[in-house]
């Protein structure tokens, strides 16, 4: 045998045990955080620059009716009124982004998460929205309807 005491054998041992159990720990405690951490942070993600989309045909869009769409990473709800024009607003409410409708019945945009109320030109007239939707220019180009951003100039 070698020179080594029954002691130190144990030694050696429970050494080498207490490594193994410790790294274990260690690691498995690193597969728990780096999950939620990496459910809590985030991925940086590129802002999409998109200036206008392309909707359709106008004679695919009924009068007194509405859509919402994608404009890059925003809803956007477009309207086509009764007197057959156009508006196009940001679908989320001001108060806490919740998605909008439109009620055909009072030409009006409705958040149902607080009842707020906004008119057909997008100005908050009743409830909890702090400010007016956004308004998007939409244009008629050979019968298609076209969505872009308001110029700010």
């Amino acid at each position: 045998m070698s020179n080594l005491t029954k002691t130190e054998i144990k030694k050696e041992r429970r050494f080498f045990l207490n490594t193994i159990l410790k790294t274990g720990l260690v690691a498995w405690v690193a597969s728990v955080i780096y999950p939620i951490a990496r459910f809590l942070v985030p991925p940086k993600t590129a802002e999409l620059n998109v200036n206008n989309i392309d909707l359709g045909l106008v004679a695919e869009f009924p009068k007194n009716s509405s859509k919402i769409v994608r404009f890059g990473r925003k809803p956007i709800i477009v309207i086509r009124k009764e007197s057959g024009d156009f508006k196009a607003l940001e679908a989320t409410c001001t108060h806490l982004d919740c998605n909008v409708q439109f009620k055909k019945e009072t030409e009006q945009i409705w958040c149902a998460c607080h009842n707020g109320l906004y008119d057909i030109e997008g100005k908050n007239i009743s409830g909890p929205p702090p400010k007016p939707l956004a308004q998007f220019k939409v244009d008629i180009l050979r019968e298609k309807i076209i969505v872009s951003k308001m110029d700010l100039s």
